[in-house]
C-alpha cells in the first residue's frame, strides 16, 4: 500500500511523545459510517491483529465499546484510518472520519495518527479470500481486518 506516506497527528493536548508511543500498543480503527473496525497491535514487534468489528450507528454505542477497549488495552496511540478519494481528494465520509478522530483525540487526551487507507479494505478481501473466507462471510471480519491492514501500512511508514 503505497498510500501510508500520507499521516497527519491530531494531538490538542500536546501529548505525542515518540519514544512513549514508539514503545506502546496501538488501536487502530476502520471507520465507517455503519461499522467501525478496530485492531490492536505493538510497536515494538510491529504486530498488527484484527480484534472486533463495533457494529452499530449510534455514537454512544460506538464510544462505549471503544472506552471498554481503550480501558483493557492502555494504547498510546490510536490509529485511524483516513478514507480518501481514489485520486487522494477528500470526500463526505473523509470529513466525518476526521471528526471521528478529533473526537477520539478529546475523548481520550490520546495522541491520534490519521493514515491513507485508500486500498486497506480490497486488501483485506483479498487477505480474507487467501484464507478461504469468502463472499457474505467476509461481512463479520472485513472491518477489523482492513483495520489491521492500516496499522500494517502505519507500522510500515516506520521502517522507511
Amino acid at each position: 500500500m503505497s498510500g501510508a506516506s500520507l499521516m497527519q497527528l491530531i494531538d490538542n493536548e500536546n501529548i505525542y511523545d515518540k519514544n512513549q508511543v514508539q514503545s506502546g500498543t496501538v488501536l487502530a480503527f476502520d471507520f465507517g459510517e455503519r461499522r467501525i473496525g478496530v485492531a490492536v497491535g505493538e510497536h515494538l514487534i510491529q504486530s498488527a491483529n484484527p480484534l472486533v468489528t463495533i457494529d452499530n450507528e449510534s455514537n454512544e454505542v460506538r464510544f462505549n465499546t471503544i472506552t471498554a477497549l481503550v480501558n483493557e488495552w492502555q494504547p498510546k496511540l490510536l490509529i485511524v484510518g483516513l478514507p480518501l478519494s481514489l485520486d487522494g481528494s477528500e470526500n463526505e465520509v473523509t470529513q466525518l472520519c476526521k471528526k471521528f478522530a478529533r473526537r477520539l483525540n478529546g475523548r481520550f487526551n490520546l495522541p491520534v495518527m490519521l493514515v491513507d487507507e485508500r486500498y486497506s479494505s480490497a486488501e483485506a478481501s483479498q487477505l480474507l479470500n487467501q484464507t478461504g473466507i469468502k463472499g457474505r462471510a467476509q461481512k463479520v471480519m472485513l472491518d477489523q481486518v482492513a483495520a489491521q491492514t492500516i496499522l500494517r501500512s502505519y507500522f510500515d511508514s516506520l521502517s522507511r
